[in-house]
Formats: structure tokens, sequence, C-alpha cells
């Protein structure tokens, strides 16, 4: 797409929370002239999220870069065959860093193979029991594996104070079901603005904006009409938007409720 801008992007009075993204990826690009850029539109937290082994220690160094900065420790269903008790341990050495607010990104993704199911399955039982063991909430991934991840939160969620959040939702509306009866929240991002994300939409337009929470994933899922180039948290109002016109309310209400949802997941222990 071109480079020109397609249009400005709107600046909101209710501050934002981003609640998923992976500011390690953007290291390339300038980050702190990334996060100043987020901070300028209203973004006020940002929470980086841990995947793999390799990034468990980055995370909590990007924590003590500004006070903004919070992080999690976790492992990716990609990675699961690299799970290990050396890798368990630090993850749960790690989740208690004063700047980690929660386990994961942890789940199943049957999409792609990059990871035996049966080890994704002990991995995901595994963190779930490290979360449980230090009472914080969980960031779920999940792909084309609906049941087995109802499944596995059925023999957990009870043990989850906290719950968490399933992030970037592309499931099926009878998991969101699921999960918000189980009292998770559903992040939504980029993909609310594609144009064959109905399905997505739909499960937005089914889910109570006081479990609702936003997110960008960057670098990935950049929003319409930005989509193309690399994916910031500058470009959350586009998403706030998004979900405020599928729930027929104004924005700054949404803005206002989502963010109380973030502090209530990740912030209101602290």
């Amino acid at each position: 797409m071109s480079k020109k801008n397609p249009r400005p992007i709107p600046q909101f009075n209710t501050a934002i929370i981003e609640t998923h993204c992976h500011l390690d990826y953007l290291a390339e690009e300038d980050l702190e002239s990334v996060l100043q850029q987020a901070r300028d539109v209203g973004v006020e937290r940002f929470v980086t999220i841990a995947v793999s082994p390799d990034n468990l220690a980055v995370v909590r160094q990007l924590t003590d870069r500004a006070d903004d900065i919070w992080g999690t420790q976790g492992i990716h269903p990609h990675e699961a065959d690299a799970w290990c008790e050396d890798v368990a341990e630090a993850v749960r050495l790690g989740a208690q860093h004063p700047r980690i607010v929660a386990i994961g990104e942890i789940g199943l993704d049957y999409h792609y193979h990059h990871a035996d199911r049966r080890a994704q399955a002990g991995a995901f039982e595994q963190q779930l029991a490290i979360a449980q063991s230090l009472d914080l909430p969980v960031v779920i991934h999940t792909r084309d594996a609906d049941e087995d991840t109802r499944a596995i939160l059925a023999n957990a969620a009870q043990g989850l104070a906290k719950k968490g959040v399933i992030h970037s939702f592309t499931s099926g509306l009878p998991l969101a079901e699921y999960c918000l009866s189980e009292g998770f929240y559903l992040g939504f991002n980029g993909i609310t603005t594609f144009n064959r994300a109905e399905n997505v939409r739909a499960v937005v337009r089914a889910t109570p904006i006081e479990q609702i929470v936003l997110e960008t994933d960057s670098p990935y899922l950049t929003p319409v009409p930005y989509r193309g180039r690399v994916n910031s948290p500058v470009y959350l109002p586009f998403i706030a938007e998004k979900v405020a016109e599928l729930k027929g309310v104004d924005v700054e209400l949404l803005l206002s409720i989502t963010q109380r949802n973030s502090h209530a997941l990740f912030f209101d222990t602290l």
C-alpha cells in the first residue's frame, strides 16, 4: 500500500492501555520513538509479551526501561517443544519480577505445526499451574484448537483466581461464550478491521463491553487503514473506534470501560 498517510490517527480524551504487544520485535525501529508516538495519542501503559525461552529476560529488561512498560513471562505454543524443567523454572522465577503482571503467552496453536500437540498441551497445563501457584492471570493464545483449549481450561479455570485474557480472539462463538462464562476477558485487535473478519466482529458484538480489552499484537495485524505497515501501539485508536462501532457505543465510553477492564485484569492488585 502507499506510504502516504491514509488518515490521521484519532485522539481521544480517555487513555488507552495496550494489553498485548511485542516491544522487543520493534527494536529495529527506534523503540523510544515508537513508544513516544503511542504516548502522544493517549496510550498510557504497555504490556509486552514473552513467547520463548530466549526472550523471557529481554521482556523483564524492557519493563525496567520505563514506568509505563509492564510484561509477562511464558512460552508460546509454537515454542512448546523447548519446554522442560529448566524453562519452567525460568518462567516461575521470572514471573516474580515486580513488573511482571501475567503468565503468557501460553496456549494451543493447531493452525501451524511448529510444535507437537502433546508438547503444547503439556506446556499449557504446566504454565496454568504456575499461574495458579503465583496467583497471576494468564494470557492465552488459541488458534484452530477450540475444543482442546476448552477442555484444558475446564480443568484449570476454577484454580485461576484472576483468570486472564484470550488474546487476539479469532475462535468460534462457543469458545467465546465458555471463556466469558468463566470470567475471562477477550482481547481484540486490528483483525476487527479486516474485510474478511466478520466472524471476529460477530464475537465482538456478542461480548459484554465489561469483558473486552484492546491490543495491537504489534508488530503484527496492523489495522485498516494502515494495513501493510509494521504495527505498533500508536494504532490502538483505530481498534478502539472499530470496537466502539461494533458495540454501538461512544468511543470515549468504550475506552473508559476497557481501561477499567485492563486495570482489573493486570494492575489492580499491584
